[in-house]
């Protein structure tokens, strides 16, 4: 029988159940997967947001396929007040470095957006007095390595804090009841885990 959970992945965790130096894992969180469950994709530990686990290998398959090319919605504040043109460069693509390599990123959706509300991170990040910070939303259709902070840096706005806020049609703000905090597993059905897949 296939299972699906959603987590809040906090900052400082490794996106896996298995040890690696001293980070907190998946299998850090209160709750008690069964052997067969895993995560779908990975958050670096210092990213924060929704994360997929499940045992149902074809959806896994369908989600990682690139050719796919399934929406993430990710939070991101950066450093410096980022503006328009910063926004339409990030819409058309950029130049960002993988493993040495050039790479042009696809067609992103970048937004500003207000300071969303989110709980607070732990620890929180380093302000700087004299340099503000601001939000966008930015929608990619596919997950190279780091690739949201290389591409903020890419436009001069070092990225600050980011959180995955939506894979496909399925948002943090969709857990029933409280937003989730960090560290927050809940269960979703075959039906609702479909909405992944946009």
């Amino acid at each position: 029988m296939h299972q699906y959970y959603l987590t809040y992945k906090p900052f400082g965790m490794l996106s896996q159940f298995s040890r690696e130096g001293e980070h907190q894992t998946l299998a850090d969180l209160n709750f008690q997967f069964a052997k067969d469950i895993y995560p779908v994709g990975r958050l670096d530990a210092d990213s924060e947001g929704l994360l997929l686990l499940t045992n149902d290998n074809s959806l896994k398959t369908k989600l990682l396929e690139p050719r796919n090319k399934h929406t993430r919605t990710y939070f991101v504040q950066v450093e410096g007040e980022i503006n328009a043109d910063a926004c339409e460069r990030l819409n058309t693509g950029v130049q960002i470095s993988i493993d040495g390599k050039k790479y042009t990123t696809l067609p992103a959706k970048a937004t500003l957006i207000e300071e969303p509300t989110l709980p607070e991170r732990n620890p929180p990040i380093r302000f700087r007095k004299n340099i503000p910070t601001s939000w966008l939303s930015l929608t990619l259709h596919e997950g190279k390595n780091r690739q949201v902070r290389r591409m903020t840096a890419a436009v001069g706005f070092p990225t600050l804090r980011l959180v995955r806020w939506s894979i496909g049609k399925i948002s943090l703000a969709d857990k029933m009841g409280d937003f989730p905090n960090p560290g927050d597993v809940w269960e979703v059905t075959a039906g609702e885990a479909r909405r992944f897949l946009g």
